[in-house]
């Protein structure tokens, strides 16, 4: 990758930029298990009807809704993340990699799935918006950013070279959406949950640390 050749750097956030291991713990374990206690069931059923539901909306929209979940689960999603926001935290060089952007002179968004009440705690545990010019929601936009209806309005609404753009994410399903968009550069994260393997990354370029894509100039970057 020829950073002379970017403008303007988009960085998914969960699995990107933090640890996906609070999500997955989160959804796969914690949920479940207060899932059970409200609705007096076993955690092994509670997990053997929630995980299809899971699966089924996976790409959708309301999969990342905490409001949706509210209202079919009659949990408090947000509440839950709070109780366990101890487990936020960044992937390894996340914040040296993102002083490097910002020094280098890109341009630098945030675009994430995150539904906002999960996304302000997480940006209140991390203080990561120092780092960015923008930050896109996609629930602003009532699209997912699997979804081209996703980058049509959020390009309508702050233009961007699609061109000399960097899209960095953990999501295959996002990074070949933004392909079909035109975003000229992609990247895949291959190890977004420090406590799993690294994954086989196929049809993009792969990293699983941000380090290795320092830009030229800084600290452990490449000429």
């Amino acid at each position: 990758m020829s950073w002379q050749e970017i403008d303007l750097v988009l960085m998914d956030m969960d699995g990107t930029l933090l640890d996906l291991n609070f999500d997955n713990h989160f959804w796969l374990e914690f949920v479940p298990a207060r899932y059970a206690e409200k609705h007096g069931l076993t955690v092994a059923r509670a997990k053997a009807e929630l995980m299809p539901r899971f699966e089924a909306l996976k790409g959708k929209l309301e999969w990342y809704c905490l409001d949706y979940w509210n209202r079919e689960l009659r949990l408090d999603l947000a509440g839950l993340k709070a109780e366990i926001a101890g487990l936020i935290q960044t992937l390894p060089h996340v914040d040296d990699f993102l002083s490097a952007v910002n020094d280098a002179g890109q341009r630098l968004w945030l675009v994430t799935n995150a539904h906002p009440q999960a996304l302000a705690l997480k940006l209140e545990r991390t203080c990561l918006q120092r780092f960015f010019d923008r930050i896109v929601c996609s629930h602003h936009y009532g699209h997912p950013k699997e979804s081209q209806a996703f980058w049509q309005a959020l390009h309508r609404e702050h233009p961007f070279p699609r061109e000399r753009a960097l899209m960095i994410d953990d999501s295959l399903p996002v990074l070949e959406a933004a392909r079909r968009f035109g975003i000229a550069h992609q990247i895949a994260i291959s190890r977004p949950d420090s406590r799993q393997p690294e994954r086989r990354i196929d049809g993009f370029p792969a990293v699983e640390d941000l380090q290795c894509l320092l830009p030229p100039g800084s600290d452990g970057g490449n000429t």
